[in-house]
């Protein structure tokens, strides 16, 4: 699920060694992945851009916006995910693909919307009351 921040600090990574350098994260752009919906159909998306962004309160977290195309509906959505270097045995010092909701300071995530409108990939517009 990710570190959390308390007074104490994380516990779960007090005895954790990181690495002293990251890997390179992966690059998804034009990759073709599936997913099952869940009425059980298998459906694929290939993903047209990437907004990557360090999260402002964590050393080892990287937030992800997707712009994704449904190749059967071909028809385009957007997905938060993020990364996080892991430190279980199998995957420890490897950037492993978040599998849980994502958390985001306000900051991280008005900078992902301003880079998403910079790239023209939606056009943020205010709500009238009228």
């Amino acid at each position: 699920m990710g570190s959390h921040l308390t007074r104490k600090g994380d516990r779960f990574l007090a005895n954790v060694q990181l690495p002293a350098e990251w890997p390179p994260l992966p690059n998804n752009i034009g990759k073709i992945r599936r997913i099952r919906a869940i009425n059980g159909q298998i459906r694929h998306f290939r993903i047209e851009g990437e907004i990557i962004r360090k999260q402002s309160n964590s050393k080892r977290k990287i937030i992800v916006l997707q712009k994704m195309r449904f190749v059967e509906e071909d028809r385009i959505e957007f997905r938060f995910g993020y990364y996080m270097i892991g430190i279980k045995q199998r995957s420890r010092g490897k950037w492993v693909w978040g599998q849980f909701c994502l958390l985001i300071p306000k900051a991280d995530l008005i900078a992902l919307m301003q880079e998403a409108q910079r790239k023209k990939w939606f056009r943020i517009s205010s709500v009238s009351d009228g």
